[in-house]
């Protein structure tokens, strides 16, 4: 059965710090944190590997485990994986990152950050998919040494308009060519950038090996249960395919706060867990 994570970032932006992040999580039915760059206490350049195990310590003393870090660029601005002036600077600050979240105890880096990724102006598209997989051929390597994966997230097109698909994320998987470098879905961006319904590209591209993370959010923005995408037909799908990898909880808006929406997230997702989980015994 997969795991239940939660994206921290609502509950970081809402000023609850990583010990009572970890506390609520744990108490609502998540099992691990999935941390936004953001919410660090230092710039992750600054980030001593002591404050590093200290993190990595709240976690384990409150009984939750860190599944990994998203939102890898936000915090950011200077950075782009598109811009070849900043290739240098970005990809010291992304293999900062595997060090980071190796250190966290993590396995997995979902890279988003749809502002960094944007194209220059005249550039064409087979020029910036090269550029993107040469920068990013030496990161997964550092990943593939530490045992963890790094995943390049399909965005809907409001947000970027670099890889909006997973058609578009397995070009780069595949131009990269590493075991750890693979995509993710996130429901929400699948749903209004695919033609196809998100149960439909479950079942599609699970069996296909290239999918090693979900984020679970309504195409709203908010989370399960706070909108009328059909997570049941999602969750669904998703254990129909065999797929044992992490379930993160990541809205984008709020219903009432952060905790009232995390807590929606996790009963609704828990739910539909069981249901179909009994059902594919």
């Amino acid at each position: 059965m997969p795991r239940l994570v939660c994206c921290n970032e609502l509950l970081s932006r809402q000023g609850l710090d990583l010990k009572a992040q970890c506390r609520f999580a744990k108490a609502i039915g998540y099992d691990a944190l999935e941390l936004a760059v953001e919410s660090f206490p230092a710039d992750p350049r600054d980030l001593s590997a002591g404050e590093v195990e200290a993190m990595r310590q709240t976690a384990a003393d409150e009984g939750i485990g860190i599944a990994g870090l998203h939102w890898l660029l936000s915090s950011a601005p200077d950075l782009s994986i598109t811009d070849p002036a900043a290739t240098r600077a970005t990809t010291d600050y992304l293999l900062k990152l595997v060090e980071i979240c190796a250190g966290l105890g993590g396995h997995v880096l979902i890279h988003g950050s749809p502002h960094q990724r944007r194209p220059l102006s005249g550039t064409p598209d087979a020029a910036t998919y090269e550029h993107v997989a040469k920068l990013i051929a030496p990161v997964a390597r550092a990943c593939l040494d530490a045992g963890m994966t790094y995943c390049i997230e399909p965005l809907s097109r409001d947000q970027t308009p670099f890889i909006n698909t997973l058609e578009e994320a397995s070009r780069l998987v595949d131009m990269v060519g590493s075991p750890a470098f693979k995509t993710m879905l996130d429901c929400s961006s699948a749903a209004l950038a695919e033609d196809e319904s998100v149960p439909a590209l479950i079942a599609k591209w699970m069996p296909t090996g290239l999918i090693a993370h979900v984020h679970l959010n309504d195409s709203n923005r908010g989370a399960p249960g706070t909108g009328t995408d059909d997570f049941s037909a999602i969750i669904a799908a998703i254990i129909q395919s065999g797929y044992s990898g992490d379930l993160s909880v990541e809205p984008f808006t709020t219903c009432v706060n952060a905790e009232v929406t995390l807590a929606i997230a996790s009963a609704t997702t828990r739910a539909h867990l069981q249901t179909y989980g009994r059902t594919m015994r």
